[in-house]
Parts: C-alpha cells; sequence; structure tokens
C-alpha cells in the first residue's frame, strides 16, 4: 500500500495528539491514536505506535499508561499544570493595565498550553467582561520599546496623560514631551510602571506605562544611572505608596500588634519591631504622599506617625480636614 502524504510528520502529529487530547484524567487507546492520526491523513499500525510512543518517551514525553477495560495512554505532565496555569490566567485577567482584547489574547494563548480539557477549565473561568481594564492599546508596543531601550542604554522619549473630570485624556507638562532614562519596570497594585531618569526634573520617577504614548526611542545614553545605584530599587514599591512619588523620609511609627501582618505585607520581614506592650514601634524610610497618609490613617487610632513631627503634623492636619468636611453640610 503506497504511504500516505503525511507520513513523514507522524511524530509531530502524535505529540501534538498527546498535548491536546490526553491528561492525566484522559487517556487514549491505541485505536483512538490511530483515529486521531488519520484526521491528519496519517496512518498507523499498532506495532509501529508502539515504537513511536517510545521515541516520544526518549524525546523527554512524559508519556504513561492505565489501564481500566483497556489501555490507555496520556502525557502525565508538562511545562505548566493546571493550577499554574489558572494562576497566569487570573492574574492576567485581573491586570488592570491590560486591555481586554490583549487579556483574552493571552489567556486563549494559555490555554494552548494544557490539554483541550484544561483549556475548557480555564475557558470558563474567563471573566475579564466588566472588570476595570485600560483602554490604552499601545501597552504591549510600549514595553517592547522600553526594554529595547534598556538594553541598548538608550533614553526614551514620550507624551504622558491623566483623565480629567470629563473622562478625557489630558497630556501631562501642556503635551511637552518627557525624556527619559529607562531603567525598570515594577509591577505594583495591578499596574505596571517605569522607573526611569527624567532629564529635565534631573530626578528620578516612576511612570504608569498604561499613560505613556507615543514612545520613541533616542540615540543618546542614558543619564542618571549613578544617582539610580544609590536608589534600593527592590524596594521602590514598598517605599512608594501606591506608586506616587514623595519625598524620601525615614518615618517612626506605633502599631497595635494586630496589625504585625499588615506591616510585614507592605515591608517584609526584614523590618525591625521595637515591643511596646501591647503595641510595636518600627522606623521605615517611606515616600510621604497622599496614599501613605491614606494608608496609616485607614488604621484609625491603632497606628499613629511618631516622627518627623513634620510628617505627624501633617497627619494631623489631613485628619482633621477629613473630620471637617463631614461635619459640613453640602449645600
Amino acid at each position: 500500500m503506497a504511504k500516505m502524504p503525511n507520513q513523514k510528520l507522524k511524530l509531530i502529529y502524535l505529540s501534538r495528539i498527546f498535548s491536546e487530547r490526553t491528561d492525566r484524567y484522559h487517556g487514549l487507546t491505541l485505536s483512538e491514536i490511530s483515529s486521531a492520526l488519520g484526521e491528519y491523513n496519517i496512518s498507523a499500525e499498532r506495532k509501529s505506535l508502539y515504537d513511536d510512543i517510545e521515541a516520544l518517551k526518549l524525546s523527554g514525553m512524559d508519556i504513561r499508561t492505565v489501564r481500566d477495560s483497556h489501555v490507555r495512554y496520556y502525557l502525565a505532565s508538562r511545562s505548566f499544570e493546571l493550577a499554574e496555569l489558572r494562576l497566569l490566567s487570573d492574574a492576567v485577567q485581573s491586570s488592570k493595565f491590560l486591555t481586554e482584547k490583549k487579556s483574552r489574547e493571552l489567556v486563549r494563548k494559555l490555554e494552548s498550553l494544557g490539554s483541550r480539557y484544561e483549556a475548557a477549565s480555564l475557558h470558563r473561568q474567563d471573566d475579564s467582561d466588566g472588570r476595570l481594564k485600560t483602554e490604552n492599546e499601545e501597552i504591549f508596543q510600549n514595553v517592547t520599546l522600553l526594554h529595547t531601550a534598556m538594553s541598548e542604554n538608550r533614553r526614551i522619549v514620550c507624551k504622558y496623560f491623566e483623565w480629567n473630570e470629563h473622562k478625557q485624556r489630558r497630556l501631562r507638562k501642556n503635551g511637552d514631551e518627557y525624556v527619559l532614562s529607562p531603567f525598570a519596570l515594577r509591577w505594583d497594585d495591578e499596574y505596571y510602571y517605569l522607573i526611569a531618569y527624567d532629564s529635565d526634573a534631573q530626578k528620578i520617577k516612576h511612570f504608569r506605562i498604561d499613560k505613556m504614548i507615543r514612545i520613541r526611542l533616542l540615540e543618546e545614553k542614558r543619564e542618571g544611572a549613578g544617582l539610580l545605584n544609590e536608589t534600593d530599587l527592590s524596594r521602590y514599591s514598598q517605599r512608594a505608596f501606591g506608586m506616587y512619588g514623595g519625598e524620601q523620609v525615614n518615618v517612626r511609627i506605633l502599631a497595635d500588634n494586630a496589625l504585625a501582618g499588615v506591616v510585614i505585607d507592605r515591608f517584609g520581614t526584614e523590618i525591625p519591631f521595637l515591643n511596646r506592650g501591647d503595641r510595636f514601634e518600627f522606623c521605615v524610610k517611606v515616600m510621604v504622599s497622599p496614599t501613605f497618609f491614606s494608608w496609616v490613617l485607614g488604621f484609625g487610632s491603632r497606628m499613629r506617625i511618631l516622627s518627623p513631627e513634620s510628617v505627624a503634623e501633617e497627619a494631623r492636619n489631613i485628619a482633621k480636614s477629613i473630620v471637617d468636611t463631614y461635619e459640613t453640610p453640602i449645600e
């Protein structure tokens, strides 16, 4: 009998069948495998299938058998377990910096890393609809350009916008471009940020990547590397609450013992605690900003800024203004 035209691709398609149609809960008999190969216009006899499966095992595929009323073959392990795919899928769907369209595209790609049964499970939990998402379709191009700039030690220019009360984009700096030297990308509070040296301001700043538009690469080399070496990038998002900028200050804080976990979640286990009975004291360097004060004041009387006095005074003024706001009638 003449060979069928796709016979040379047999192992490739057999590998695909195991990847797409089997997992530890779903196996295929030799007859079902032969039928599946027939869909690709490939013939397969039982003896040749034994040899082919052994070849795939030797190539690194973890193919195993299970016996019920028949002997079934299945792919027992792969690069990503289902739990890992679910974790990644959840992260993609909850990412505010991704558009809804891009989230769905990435989830579909994650689905392709599992069997068709695992893909169906991921598809059922896809709830991107209604989630808070960015509308900036340039986001992936932005990330690519920023990585290129960092790897090639080049500056960039871009425009940066914010939303106004009419839900319209309003360009910062009256539409003038920012000249930036990108040094790191950081994930914080479900958004993606660029940490860069701002040539005009002559200091390190951070920018939400989904608010950056019209990014262009420059030939000029990056600036600010010496200044950035003094900045602990690994702790940057700890100090910048909500990635709001501000003056970096060593702040001493008193907190109830019940808030120990909250403080550790925010600053890590390396922050020293000084026991004060039913309270503890800690000192940490933060960027003093509205979001820092909202974090502290959100715990009410259970957390208090001790020093410096200027920061404590600002917290008191904010607390008083909040009380005044609620005591003043709305006309």
